[in-house]
């Protein structure tokens, strides 16, 4: 079972979601999206909250009305860290958490900590709070069905994309040819309204008698 919730702090509305326990969290870890960017309170224990970017959006533009909403969300679903202030944030992309037989259920490591970005949320703000828990929806969801169908999806506009690039291609090669033809006279015939040295010139004579 998932629980989402939906961000209106940017243009279109993102989806935030996260698991309701640690059980659950094995199946967000193994299915999620190569767009999600996953936040986790450091060092404490808190629910994994997923950020799914919007295309065009990377973990470096989140807006930052955006990731103060993340941030939030995160903080408020930690046991110990919704009673503190100055609660440390770290939040890093889905393809860069790593999962190993020794770990324990909901456990995840990190393949680079150099792709771990770290911020600091220093109070619960409730206005943040109250907004995204009015869209709060929970529900079962086949999470490998999901995947599967965005990643049909992305193989078709991959497809397209593809196709489209061979279409330029062929379409600027042709270009090339008939601007080569041009370059080269090919389309000129030479022999057109000549006349050859045996035959008959008509009236054109060298005798002036």
């Amino acid at each position: 079972m998932v629980i989402k919730f939906t961000s209106n702090s940017v243009s279109p509305p993102v989806t935030i979601y996260m698991g309701v326990d640690k059980v659950e969290n094995e199946d967000l870890i193994k299915y999620g999206w190569p767009e999600d960017v996953w936040f986790h309170v450091d060092k404490l224990s808190s629910a994994h909250v997923y950020l799914r970017l919007t295309p065009g959006m990377t973990i470096d533009s989140i807006p930052e009305a955006l990731l103060e909403d993340c941030c939030q969300l995160v903080k408020q679903n930690s046991i110990e860290g919704c009673k503190l202030n100055n609660v440390a944030i770290v939040y890093t992309m889905w393809s860069n958490l790593k999962k190993t037989g020794d770990m324990a259920v909901g456990q995840v490591g990190f393949h680079s900590h150099k792709q771990v970005k770290h911020t600091v949320v220093e109070k619960k703000i409730n206005e943040i709070v109250n907004r995204l828990e009015k869209t709060r929806w929970k529900g079962d969801i086949d999470y490998k069905q999901e995947r599967d169908a965005r990643d049909a999806k992305e193989r078709q506009k991959l497809k397209k994309l593809e196709q489209e690039r061979k279409d330029r291609e062929k379409k600027e090669m042709l270009a090339k040819n008939e601007q080569k033809k041009i370059q080269n006279y090919e389309d000129v015939d030479w022999d057109a309204g000549t006349t050859r040295n045996d035959e008959d010139a008509g009236n054109l004579s060298d005798d002036f008698m």
